[in-house]
């Protein structure tokens, strides 16, 4: 007997159990949000939530890669500054990566 026999379905059970859990974690988040009184304080950590979530995410991926990666993030932040572009921002990124791993850094 094999492991389709047993539970033909078990794919689809997993995606939609995640699919509820996270549907779950956002309507809990809301509703949770409802009960909180939004102070001055509370509202500039929110304001800050999102570049802390992209920092937690960049900064494993350029200690692990080394000086291409940083020098693609430093590419970024300086487009983002200049241009408030993300497509463009993106775009030089991979390429400033691209290039000093193709000059061997």
């Amino acid at each position: 007997m094999s492991g389709n026999e047993v539970l033909p379905y078990a794919a689809f059970i997993a995606i939609a159990a995640m699919a509820a859990a996270t549907y779950f974690t956002r309507v809990v988040g809301f509703w949770m949000m409802g009960h909180v009184p939004i102070t001055p304080r509370m509202h500039r950590m929110l304001d800050a939530l999102p570049g802390s979530v992209v920092a937690a995410i960049i900064l494993p991926v350029v200690a692990k890669n080394g000086m291409p990666a940083l020098l693609a993030v430093v590419a970024v932040i300086a487009v983002m500054v200049v241009r408030r572009n993300d497509f463009v921002a993106i775009g030089i990124g991979l390429a400033v990566a691209a290039l000093s791993r193709a000059a061997g850094l």
